[in-house]
């Protein structure tokens, strides 16, 4: 995976969920914010904390961590 330096990991933080930095603002919440029809103009008007960078960061993580998942299926 690339370097994404706007997303931070730390257990002290929402339990461990990645969020951006020096936000408590989770990628999920952004995530389901972006599914639910809301553009990244809605996202930053909530979280006004926010930059258009945050919000396409976190759509990147997302996007490498489904990429990396792999579902076994059996071939009949």
């Amino acid at each position: 995976m690339e370097k994404l330096d706007r997303i931070q990991i730390n257990p002290k933080i929402c339990l461990g969920q990645p969020v951006i930095q020096g936000t408590r603002i989770t990628v999920s919440v952004i995530l389901k914010l972006l599914a639910s029809g809301r553009s990244i103009e809605d996202v930053i008007q909530i979280y006004p904390e926010l930059e258009v960078a945050d919000v396409q960061e976190a759509m990147k993580y997302a996007a490498w961590m489904v990429s990396d998942q792999f579902l076994e299926t059996q071939v009949p």
